[in-house]
């Protein structure tokens, strides 16, 4: 009697090193459907991978993710891509071009280093959404944990529910638009791009200011949130950088010579 094959894993909870593409798709067209609760995530993204550069599959529909982590990162391709269910940390990161859906729940770093494309988010995301997200749309309509688009780059970020603390940390450019209450230290040590939030703010972080709502911001709020068709509050708020740390004015003059 001949034993089974094992399969190599790494402890250290890295990708098996061995895995191949598990060819399990059902290919119709130009579509394609797979059941991922039985694969692991290098599997996973090693079938998304075949079927997006390989077969020319344009639409996927990925079943049973199993909150597993960093899947669907490293697409670099116009697609659209369904995932029913929920993702673990690290999904949709450092892609550049695909349409996705996920219909359940993400956890951290959802979107980390988006280039363009749009992720659409239909529950609750955790902490670090949209972290370095450079362009694209990523959609939240449930909640969102601490320092969302941290680091933010460009890109717009929408959340239909509340944010926790240090949102919009580091901001250097782009937009969020928050329709719920925001947590402590908003938009701390922002550079640029702009944040606007329907609820209350707890408090506002260093160098964040508020600045006047112009026609030119509802504008731009009324058309992302006809595109996804969602509803916005009665009125929003918007908060840019201060400007004060722009500049080196305070520092020492032992420390100006570091710097200068």
């Amino acid at each position: 009697m001949t034993e089974a094959p094992t399969r190599a894993v790494d402890h250290r909870g890295l990708a098996e090193p061995d895995a191949t593409a598990p060819k399990t798709a059902v290919i119709t067209g130009t579509s394609a459907e797979f059941d991922a609760a039985e694969l692991t995530p290098r599997q996973i993204n090693l079938e998304l991978r075949r079927l997006l550069y390989t077969e020319g599959i344009s639409e996927v529909s990925l079943r049973n993710p199993g909150a597993k982590h960093s899947l669907a990162v490293g697409l670099l391709t116009r697609c659209r891509l369904t995932i029913g269910g929920s993702l673990g940390y690290f999904g949709c990161g450092l892609i550049d071009g695909p349409e996705i859906h996920i219909t359940g729940r993400v956890g951290w770093s959802v979107a980390e280093n988006m280039m363009s494309g749009v992720v659409v988010i239909d529950k609750n995301a955790g902490s670090l959404t949209g972290a370095a997200l450079r362009g694209g749309d990523l959609v939240v309509r449930g909640h969102v944990g601490a320092r969302t688009g941290i680091d933010q780059k460009g890109g717009t970020i929408i959340v239909g529910g509340n944010a926790g603390s240090m949102t919009g940390f580091m901001m250097q450019r782009g937009r969020q638009i928050i329709c719920g209450n925001v947590g402590q230290g908003l938009g701390d040590s922002m550079y640029d791009g702009a944040i606007y939030v329907g609820g209350e703010v707890a408090s506002l972080g260093v160098d964040c200011v508020e600045a006047e709502f112009t026609e030119a911001d509802q504008e731009l709020i009324d058309r992302k949130f006809a595109i996804y068709r969602m509803p916005q509050p009665d009125r929003f708020r918007k908060f840019v950088c201060g400007q004060k740390l722009w500049n080196y004015d305070n520092l020492e003059p032992s420390e100006r010579k570091l710097v200068l």
